[in-house]
């Protein structure tokens, strides 16, 4: 493991929350409750259109953590943790052991958000390795990825893209190989 668990979990959280901006899947209130459930996220999570306009103008934000060079990732991850009200402490709860909030359960679920990615990349800047978060190298795929390989070889944001890239290439040699 490259990071801690829970910061793993919140660079994964944050990329899936950025690729909902052009990918779909947060466009009512319904799909970010369950984008909710399957991140587990805890805390106040008030089901309104108000929260998932917050959250929704939330990803274009976290998007510029993965195109910005370090001087800007951290002017960013900083004014997340001013705006959030950042407060770092030790909390367990589920089946999780100890990890790092640094918002209250009750502060908003955009602010939750917001914090949450900038701790996970405050660890991700102290340990260098700013280069983990990539854009995906398919042609016509602008989704983000967090890269925790071993020998750092992740280029694709999931399968599909991949396998679209390899058919395209192997395509492309078959091709040459008959002319």
């Amino acid at each position: 493991m490259l990071f801690a668990h829970d910061t793993e979990m919140a660079l994964a959280a944050a990329a899936a929350l950025v690729n909902t901006e052009t990918n779909g899947g947060l466009d009512t209130v319904a799909e970010l409750a369950a984008f909710v459930a399957e991140w587990s996220w805890t805390g106040s999570h008030r089901r309104t259109r108000a929260e998932l306009a917050a959250v929704q103008a939330l990803r274009p934000r976290l998007r510029e953590l993965w195109v910005a060079d370090e001087d800007g990732v951290v002017r960013i991850v900083n004014t997340l943790l001013r705006e959030g009200r950042a407060l770092p402490q030790l909390i367990r709860h589920d089946d999780w052991p100890y990890h790092l909030h640094a918002t209250s359960a009750d502060q908003s679920l955009a602010d939750r958000m917001a914090v949450e990615a900038a701790m996970a990349v405050v660890d991700v800047v102290r340990a260098g390795e700013l280069d983990r978060l990539r854009t995906c190298a398919a042609d016509n795929c602008d989704d983000v990825l967090v890269d925790l390989s071993k020998n750092r070889s992740r280029r694709f944001c999931d399968a599909s893209c991949g396998n679209r890239m390899n058919v395209a290439a192997y395509r492309a040699r078959r091709a040459v190989g008959t002319a």
